[in-house]
């Protein structure tokens, strides 16, 4: 799976389906639950019985494997981390999940490549820099999906897909703890807009 991804930290289980219903009419192909909002793994659930069929739904903020077989109970087929931990990348790819581990440095892209990750979460992405990812893609195999995340928003999407990113995760500048479904379904056709634009 390549494009955006919705990044829902902090959204609640009472709210996920009419926030979830707003991001898959709005075309996002991805809904991150990252796992220190409240009570993630229902919310995941609930996404999943609700749009598993046309969305992928994921856990995020996940460090441990017990979290992936958390998540994977609860019907996530993607898991979001914040670091490199083989552990983790390897628990998810025996799950048949996909792993986006975080990356910050070319060894880092390296080890999660190894342990099996085939799309590679840049973060936080101002610190990388468009620059350090063209660069990265010139080492990397092709195949590899290099999707920033932190410090990504309307100003500079365009820039990142202009520049080769698979995709990218999108959190406060599209859902903050609080907002109705109508706030993040307004702003999330403006970024499918951006990302679609030729």
């Amino acid at each position: 799976m390549t494009g955006l991804i919705a990044i829902l930290r902090g959204v609640t289980p009472a709210e996920v389906v009419g926030i979830g219903r707003a991001l898959v009419d709005a075309g996002f192909p991805a809904i991150e639950v990252p796992l220190n909002s409240p009570e993630p793994f229902e919310s995941v659930r609930l996404l999943t019985d609700a749009f598993g069929e046309w969305c992928e739904i994921g856990a995020g903020t996940v460090l441990t494997t017990e979290d992936v077989g958390r998540a994977r109970a609860a019907g996530a087929r993607m898991i979001v981390a914040p670091n490199t931990d083989p552990a983790v990348i390897s628990a998810a790819v025996a799950e048949g999940m996909t792993p986006y581990p975080g990356v910050a440095t070319p060894t880092e892209a390296f080890a999660a490549v190894a342990a099996g990750a085939r799309n590679l979460k840049l973060f936080p992405a101002g610190a990388v820099g468009i620059g350090g990812m063209k660069a990265w893609r010139a080492v990397l195999p092709r195949e590899i999906g290099l999707l920033p995340v932190g410090g990504v928003d309307e100003a500079n999407l365009a820039d990142w897909a202009a520049a080769g990113a698979a995709g990218a995760g999108l959190g406060s500048c599209l859902y903050r703890p609080g907002d109705d479904a109508d706030a993040v379904g307004a702003r999330a056709r403006e970024f499918s807009r951006i990302w679609h634009q030729d």
